[in-house]
This record gives C-alpha cells, structure tokens and sequence, in this order.
C-alpha cells in the first residue's frame, strides 16, 4: 500500500478531486489523505469524497496541537506519506513553495517534505498567470529541487479563455503518479 497526500489549492480545477481520488483508490495500491486549502474547499463538495479519505484543513493543524509532545499535523503527515501530489497547484501557492514560505498547513507541509520521496506537481491557472515569466522561474525552481512536474494542458478554461493553464487531465495524473512510485 502506498500512502498518497493529495493537496489541492484554491484553482477552479479543484472541481476535479473527487474523480482524482476515485481513480487513485480505483488502484488498490494507494491509501489516500487530503489537504484542502481554506479557498480549494470552494470548488468540491466533501460528500463527493469517499468517507475512508481524511481532509485536513489549515484549522486541523491547530486544533491538534496543544502543549509541548503533542502532534504536529504538517510533520505527521509528511511522515505518513510516501508521495505528496499537488493537483491543483495555483499561481498563489505556487509563489509560496517557490519562495519558501509556509503560511497554511498545506505549505508547512510541502516546506517539511523529505526531498528523498516524490513530490509531485499539476499546475493550474488562467492562461495569462501561466504564461506570465514569473511562472516559469518558479516552476523550474521546483524542477531543481527534484519534483515532478506534470504539465499544464490547452483548452477552454471555465473563465472563458482559451489557451494554457489548465490541469491535466484526471487519467494522465494517474498514471504519471503510478510511473513515479513504480520508479522509486
């Protein structure tokens, strides 16, 4: 069994998670957490997913600690996870990890990461945050760092644009997230 931590961020393709851990627990080799950042919770209902899967928001990492031994949520998980998939990952929090800051449980979480495990990353963003050059340094800064980008696709985004930016497609996902474990 492998443990999966999904983090989704506040992009419109976070409408896609429920399909996304469907397909991983589809599996059977994946055993699945969730971060949900406080915007992402906007663009999925909880019920759409399975009552086996945990979501952690930003409030959990507080509330479970207390005094000095108690758990520490962004450590814990880092711990339990053997590959961390970011899907989506906006431009916002995509600034964030790139410049090491770790204001939400979320980027506590990735800046605690063991870079020896797969870190993997779907941007997601309108066309013109994508293409914008600030986007590329810090994608290729993450690239540096060993994690595994899956590339942005072309289509229609829901604002009504055209162009690229949007999240790979649910079974691309998948199976670039199976190829990773299956090579580490």
């Amino acid at each position: 069994m492998i443990n999966i931590l999904i983090c989704c961020t506040g992009s419109v393709a976070t409408i896609k998670l429920p399909s996304l851990v469907q397909q991983l627990l589809k599996t059977e080799k994946f055993k699945v957490l969730i971060i949900a950042t406080e915007h992402s919770t906007k663009f999925f209902d909880k019920n759409d997913i399975p009552t086996s899967v945990q979501i952690y928001k930003d409030k959990d990492e507080w509330t479970a600690w207390n005094k000095r031994g108690d758990p520490i949520l962004h450590i814990d998980l880092g711990k339990w996870a053997d590959i961390l998939l970011i899907a989506p990952l906006d431009a916002n929090t995509l600034a964030k990890i790139a410049n090491g800051i770790c204001d939400n449980l979320l980027t506590s979480t990735v800046r605690a990461w063991d870079i020896s495990k797969p870190l993997v990353f779907c941007p997601a963003m309108n066309t013109k945050m994508y293409i914008h050059p600030l986007t590329k340094e810090q994608i290729e800064k993450l690239l540096s760092w060993g994690y595994h980008l899956i590339p942005v696709i072309e289509k229609t985004l829901v604002c009504g644009d055209t162009g690229v930016g949007a999240m790979a497609e649910v079974d691309t996902i998948v199976s670039r997230v199976s190829d990773i474990v299956k090579r580490n």
